[in-house]
C-alpha cells in the first residue's frame, strides 16, 4: 500500500453501511470461546475456525484457544467447542467416544436448517441443499442425512438434477448465500419439481439478508465499495458480488492495510461495510485510514434495524451462574 500522503486525495465522502459486522450467531460463538477460557482456563479446543475471520481466530488463539481440524487431534476429556457453522452427527459421535467436554456454539439459524433436513429425511424426501461445496455449514448439514441430500450450486445444477421420485423432493439452503442468486435457484427448483417442499421460513439468515440489503441501498451512490471480511467468509464474499451486480466496483479486504491506491484513484465516494464475522475495530481502522487522507465527511446509511440476540449455550450459562 502506497503512502497516502504521496497520492492526491479525490475522496470526498464515506458511506458506512448499517447494519454491518457481527451478527447474533457470530457474537454468541465468539463469546462462547471467551467465556469458556475464563471458566476453564486455557487450553480450550475449537473444532475448525469458530467463525470465518482470521483476526478473530488469531485473537482467541493468543488467549489460549487451540483450533483443530478434527476432534481426533484433541486430548481425551478436553473442553471442546463446536464452531458456529454446525457439525455432522458423526463429529458429535467421535467427540463422545473421546469423552470430550463439548460446548456447541452452532448458530441457532444453522441448527434450524439441520432440523429441517432431519425432518425431510424422516419423510423420505430427496433433499436438495442449495449451497457451496466444501463450506463447513454445507458439510454439517449434509451429514444429517447421508445418501438423501444432494448439493446444487447453480441453476444449471438444478437442470441436471436427477432424483428417484420427482414428487418427493424438498429443499433447504445454506444460511449465508446471495439472496438474489438463491431465489433464482429456488425458482428453477419449483419449475422442475412443482410439488417440492421447502422450509417454513427462509433459511438465509436475517443478517446475511440485511447486509446485502444495505449494500444494494448504498451501492448506487458509491464509486467504490470496500467489504471487510476474510476470504473464507461466505457472507462477506457475497457482499462483494452484490455490489458488483449493482454495477459498483467492489473489493474484499481483511483490513485497512490491504487497500490499494489504484482502487482509490479518481474516486469521490467510497462505501464501507463488513461481513457478519468481522469485528467492528477493523471498520474503525479503515475509517482512520481515510481520515488520515483528509476525509471527514462520513455518513451512515441505515437500511434495517437489527435487535436479534441469542443466548449463550446452556453449558456456559450454567457454569457462569455457578461461578457467580
Amino acid at each position: 500500500m502506497t503512502d497516502a500522503a504521496s497520492v492526491p486525495n479525490t475522496i470526498e465522502k464515506l458511506l458506512l453501511a448499517a447494519p454491518r459486522g457481527y451478527c447474533a450467531g457470530v457474537d454468541r460463538a465468539v463469546q462462547t470461546v471467551e467465556r469458556a477460557l475464563e471458566l476453564h482456563g486455557p487450553p480450550v479446543y475449537v473444532r475448525k475456525q469458530i467463525v470465518h475471520n482470521k483476526h478473530v481466530v488469531e485473537s482467541l488463539s493468543d488467549r489460549g484457544a487451540v483450533f483443530v481440524n478434527d476432534v481426533q487431534e484433541i486430548p481425551e476429556g478436553a473442553v471442546t467447542i463446536f464452531s458456529a457453522h454446525g457439525i455432522a452427527p458423526s463429529v458429535r459421535a467421535n467427540a463422545e467416544q473421546r469423552q470430550l467436554q463439548t460446548i456447541d456454539a452452532t448458530c441457532p439459524l444453522v441448527t434450524k436448517v439441520h432440523r429441517e433436513a432431519v425432518h425431510f429425511a424422516a419423510e423420505r424426501y430427496t433433499i436438495v441443499l442449495v449451497g457451496h461445496s466444501g463450506h463447513e455449514e454445507v458439510e454439517g448439514t449434509m451429514g444429517e442425512a447421508p445418501g438423501q441430500i444432494v448439493l446444487v450450486e447453480s441453476e444449471q445444477d438444478v437442470d441436471e438434477l436427477e432424483v428417484e421420485d420427482p414428487e418427493r423432493v424438498a429443499y433447504v439452503t445454506q444460511t449465508t448465500l446471495s439472496v438474489d442468486e438463491t431465489s433464482a435457484i429456488v425458482k428453477r427448483l419449483y419449475e422442475r419439481f412443482p410439488a417440492i417442499a421447502g422450509p417454513r421460513t427462509d433459511d438465509i439468515c436475517y443478517a446475511t439478508t440485511n447486509r446485502q440489503t444495505a449494500v444494494k441501498q448504498m451501492a448506487g451512490d458509491c464509486d467504490l465499495l470496500l467489504v471487510i471480511g476474510s476470504r473464507n467468509s461466505s457472507n462477506s464474499v457475497r457482499l462483494v458480488e452484490v455490489a458488483k451486480d449493482c454495477g459498483t466496483e467492489a473489493y474484499l479486504i481483511d483490513n485497512a492495510s490491504e487497500v490499494r491506491e489504484q482502487w482509490l484513484e479518481g474516486k469521490r465516494i467510497v462505501g464501507i461495510t463488513s461481513g457478519a464475522s468481522a469485528p467492528e475495530h477493523l471498520v474503525k481502522d479503515l475509517l482512520d485510514f481515510f481520515r488520515a487522507r483528509g476525509v471527514s465527511d462520513i455518513a451512515e446509511v441505515h437500511a434495517v434495524n437489527e435487535d436479534v440476540r441469542f443466548m449463550l449455550p446452556k453449558q456456559i450459562r450454567t457454569a457462569l451462574a455457578a461461578a457467580s
